[in-house]
């Protein structure tokens, strides 16, 4: 072989290398760019990618530039560290940009951490022992996967800024992309040029931000309001609270949902009406979007405005004054009915009920529905036998106050209990037909489409509160049914309100009429404007039942 093709054939092989080496960190750089600049794709916990640009790898290529300019090329230990950060990195805005879909909220790592065991053990309990160990391994090799393709690319990198020509160009790209960025952000409209991505360590400085403020306060709370009601109104009815669970202003705002909730609606409100009994509806805000119920219940209980759980916590601790109290105070029978509750509750004890069923207290035995355990109709009939059964002289004359937060619609809403015509069958270990039930438990949540389950589960609990409405038709009650919140936005869709609707039914009149001076409407459709935040509905309900204020739920929009 001569010197010529010799030449020609280490020219071919240079060139053929220099090729691969520059392909290679094409993608490298579009890889890390792509993993802190995707986008969430809504409804799901998807992600996409829309072509922006990250300004921390801007940055992190010009110091890994200046890096190995100072100290020489980087070792295996300063790659691996950088590729960990960068794995961080990574989650930290995926669940920036995940959270708002999922739940209609920014993250707060602060109060969100800290509810992760309890979540954790929740869907482990709720999910097939398979499904939950294929999580967790499915988890762990996406990391190691993850971190793999991160080290790799940030190889190429490394590899490139050895190289003369390949550094030169990736500091002159990487400078003027912060040149860029910079100029962008001085712009009166930056918003409008989605060049660049939302930078994922302003999302961490803002966690740290928000947590030393947290750390750093004290949370101090508003006196309560006055509980002076005298409850005439109210006189000898039992009080149903039902905290529906995932019932949001959704339900009554996106179209489809009106559509296929109608039927329910309007059977429902024919149980109301054949039951002797009226309804009037109206819509609140809620403290909370798509979980954390309980602070929602605090805020109605005692009046307060609690929106977070400090505050909650802090709030256990002192001794106030709450619609459980006043209720007692009338010689009220004031029932808690838990059906979720297999933990401590805390609450329990500040709200003073008289009796609390837990789901060990109920007892049940039937067959189990997804995340929970028994059905809310199974839930109540539980509760009428056992309540029948532990009255005695003393509390026979005495009227009930029941709390009663539902779980069968909570998220992700399937599979959907039958419903059981028979409500003393309804109370046993068997409340079901075996078909019936065959093909209630064949339906498994899709995450990627729960609209579909949320209607379904709605039609349940109408069908549930219409069923216990007929069977105590010659019961004198008063109902007050309330969203706890939105459900996720998975279901709502971006942006949606925190707003909730509430209903109160009875067959007084008085009581009735009080709402509609209030801002209420008459039937089961709530119209807006929103009569205010759910702690200001203590007050008129107070008032509706007897009380002596005047004050009224301001409206808002």
């Amino acid at each position: 072989m001569t010197t010529d093709q010799r030449a020609q054939e280490l020219t071919a092989v240079v060139t053929r290398d220099g090729w691969r080496r520059w392909l290679a960190l094409a993608a490298a750089l579009l890889l890390l760019n792509a993993t802190l600049s995707f986008e969430n794709l809504w409804p799901t916990p998807a992600i996409r990618w829309h072509g922006e640009l990250s300004i921390e790898l801007a940055v992190a290529v010009l110091a890994l530039l200046a890096a190995r300019s100072r100290f020489g090329v980087p070792s295996r230990a300063v790659l691996r560290a950088l590729s960990w950060f960068w794995v961080v990195l990574i989650v930290g805005h995926y669940a920036d940009v995940t959270a708002a879909a999922l739940f209609g909220r920014d993250l707060n790592l602060y109060w969100d951490l800290r509810f992760v065991p309890d979540i954790s053990a929740f869907m482990v309990r709720g999910a097939p022992l398979g499904l939950a160990v294929s999580i967790g391994i499915g988890t762990l090799l996406t990391f190691l996967i993850l971190y793999g393709l991160v080290r790799w690319a940030w190889g190429r990198v490394a590899d490139a800024a050895a190289s003369r020509l390949q550094a030169k160009l990736l500091a002159w790209f990487a400078a003027a992309a912060v040149v860029m960025f910079v100029a962008v952000h001085l712009t009166a409209d930056a918003s409008r040029v989605p060049i660049f991505s939302k930078p994922v360590t302003q999302t961490y400085a803002r966690q740290i931000r928000l947590t030393a403020q947290a750390l750093a306060g004290r949370t101090s709370l508003p006196a309560s309001p006055a509980m002076n009601s005298n409850f005439s109104r109210a006189k000898d009815a039992d009080v149903f609270l039902i905290f529906l669970e995932s019932y949001g202003a959704v339900s009554y705002d996106r179209p489809e949902f009106v559509e296929h909730l109608a039927p329910a609606r309007k059977q429902f409100e024919e149980a109301i009406r054949g039951t002797g009994r009226d309804v009037v509806s109206a819509y609140v805000e809620s403290p909370t979007f798509g979980g954390s119920s309980w602070l929602a219940h605090i805020n109605l209980l005692s009046g307060l405005e609690i929106r977070n759980p400090d505050q909650n916590a802090l709030l256990m601790t002192q001794h106030r004054d709450t619609l459980v109290g006043a209720f007692a105070r009338h010689d009220y029978r004031t029932v808690a009915l838990m059906p979720a509750l297999i933990h401590p509750w805390p609450e329990g004890a500040f709200y003073g009920f008289d009796e609390i069923y837990t789901n060990d207290r109920l007892a049940y035995r039937g067959p189990l529905f997804g995340w929970f355990d028994m059905s809310d109709q199974s839930a109540l009939a539980r509760f009428d036998a056992l309540e029948l059964r532990h009255r005695t002289s003393i509390t026979m004359g005495s009227p009930l106050f029941v709390f009663f937060p539902t779980i069968s619609t909570h998220t992700p809403f399937s599979p959907v209990p039958p419903y059981q015509p028979d409500w003393r069958r309804a109370a046993t270990d068997h409340p079901y037909d075996q078909p019936d039930l065959d093909r209630a438990l064949a339906k498994q949540p899709d995450w990627l489409n729960l609209s579909p389950a949320y209607v379904e589960a709605l039609t349940y609990a109408y069908a549930t509160i219409g069923g216990y409405l007929r069977v105590h038709a010659d019961r004198d009650l008063v109902m007050i049914v309330i969203g706890d919140h939105q459900p996720p936005a998975l279901v709502t869709g971006p942006g949606a309100s925190w707003d909730v609707p509430v209903h109160v039914i009875a067959s007084r009149r008085a009581i009735l009429d009080r709402l509609l001076a209030a801002g209420f409407r008459a039937g089961l459709g709530p119209e807006r404007p929103v009569r205010g935040p759910m702690s200001a509905l203590l007050p008129i309900l107070l008032d509706a039942f007897g009380g002596r204020q005047t004050s009224s739920i301001t409206a808002s929009h």
